[in-house]
């Protein structure tokens, strides 16, 4: 097991790689306002994401579970490059999703290289999400602490 590890997470790793390139392409192509209404959807695919019992299975059937990863980064991606805008944004957003939890506490160097890969198209989306007042954002937030 301890030389099937580190393979598995060396072909994740640049399956992951493969997808973000396009993802980050298809997110840099969107105009202002699409990629507002991306940073949206993907900040309440996480939230609802980090719910569920295991986040990053999240998008994935419950037969599918003890596959090495997760289908949810598969369905988005694919969605993600549907002709449709409304099923690509969200098939971005459920993949930057399912990435982020998949990544975010993984032992393996080239995985940890994609989180932080991830984290910053996630921060570029983050940057355009600025409440519009910032005391109404506050009062919701505290309200839900």
């Amino acid at each position: 097991m301890q030389l099937l590890s580190p393979a598995i997470a060396f072909l994740r790793a640049h399956q992951l790689t493969r997808q973000l390139r396009e993802i980050e392409r298809s997110v840099r192509a969107l105009p202002q306002r699409s990629r507002a209404q991306l940073s949206v959807l993907t900040l309440r695919e996480i939230g609802q994401a980090s719910r569920s019992e295991y986040p990053h299975l999240y998008g994935t059937s419950p037969e599918a579970r003890y596959l090495p990863w997760g289908q949810g980064t598969g369905a988005g991606y694919e969605r993600a490059r549907s002709d449709n805008p409304e099923v690509a944004l969200r098939g971005i957003a459920l993949w930057l999703a399912v990435a982020y939890h998949e990544t975010k506490h993984s032992p393996q160097d080239r995985l940890q290289l994609q989180h932080l890969a991830v984290l910053r198209l996630l921060n570029e989306l983050k940057r355009l999400h600025r409440p519009a007042d910032p005391v109404k954002e506050w009062m919701r937030v505290g309200a839900t602490a």
